[in-house]
């Protein structure tokens, strides 16, 4: 595997280009989290003795951007001893540099504002199961799993394994499959309120004087050994509250569909 130097990080990016997008990314976006409407951070304190590689962060997924952006405030503010704050934004100055975060490569392509963001820290990965609105099946890219592995080797990465901004979407197994063998420290990351706030993108304030949340939660307790991907899977997604048992709207929605469907039959 590539190693970063004091210049460039894994992929050679230069850090000193790195620094200064996270910056102005970083200032543009800072009155959105806490200006137009609050973030409140809480569990930064699990962050603090963490080693610098082989760390995987996994999330829910609610807007494109805005929950990545709002994850970069965090993790530089920690790096400067702030925790569960970003009220001071000096930390952008002094930015963890060495983070990344995986991305479909269709959203990262689209536009130039996108492509500044994949400067900051992007891994593109082609979805397996839907591409451009359509539903696909094709193979996993090899090459992106190792770019992903890359990452983990010289530094941080946050990673959705629904892969989508879709409330309570069933959750990849590539995810898993990661775990199990590349046997990372993994920090579940649980958001809300996100979707109200912004737009799908999360480049557009939709909704101002809204407070959402951002948990970072004890690393998981997994047995690399025993523990099989589905199982695996299993505590990500109950530690990121995205199973059926954390869907307060499922037993309305199953009774909506049995009285539509009694109502049919008779």
């Amino acid at each position: 595997m590539a190693k970063k130097n004091i210049f460039t990080d894994a992929f050679g990016n230069l850090y000193f280009l790195k620094r200064l997008i996270i910056f102005v990314l970083g200032m543009v976006s800072y009155r959105r989290f806490n200006g137009f409407n609050k973030l409140k951070i809480s569990g930064t304190e699990n962050l603090i003795d963490l080693p610098d590689s082989n760390v995987l962060f996994v999330s829910n997924h609610q807007t494109y951007f805005a929950d990545v952006a709002a994850m970069y405030h965090a993790f530089c503010a920690v790096n400067n001893g702030y925790l569960n704050s970003i009220k001071n934004p000096i930390y952008l100055l002094n930015p963890k540099v060495d983070f990344y975060y995986v991305a479909a490569e269709e959203t990262m392509n689209k536009g130039f504002m996108t492509k500044i963001f994949k400067l900051a820290g992007a891994i593109t990965v082609k979805r397996t199961w839907r591409a451009e609105g359509h539903n696909v099946n094709r193979m996993v890219d090899l090459s992106e799993v190792e770019n992903i592995m890359k990452a983990l080797d010289n530094g941080w990465v946050i990673t959705f394994p629904q892969g989508t901004t879709s409330a309570f979407a069933q959750g990849r197994k590539g995810t898993a499959k990661l775990v199990k063998s590349q046997k990372p420290i993994v920090i579940p990351i649980k958001i809300n309120g996100f979707r109200r706030a912004f737009d799908k993108k999360g480049l557009r304030v939709k909704v101002t004087g809204c407070k959402p949340t951002m948990e970072f939660k004890p690393a998981l307790d997994i047995d690399y050994e025993k523990d099989d991907s589905r199982t695996i899977m299993h505590k990500i997604m109950v530690a990121i509250e995205q199973t059926e048992d954390f869907n307060v709207l499922h037993d309305y929605d199953e009774e909506r569909k049995a009285q539509k469907t009694e109502v049919k039959n008779q």
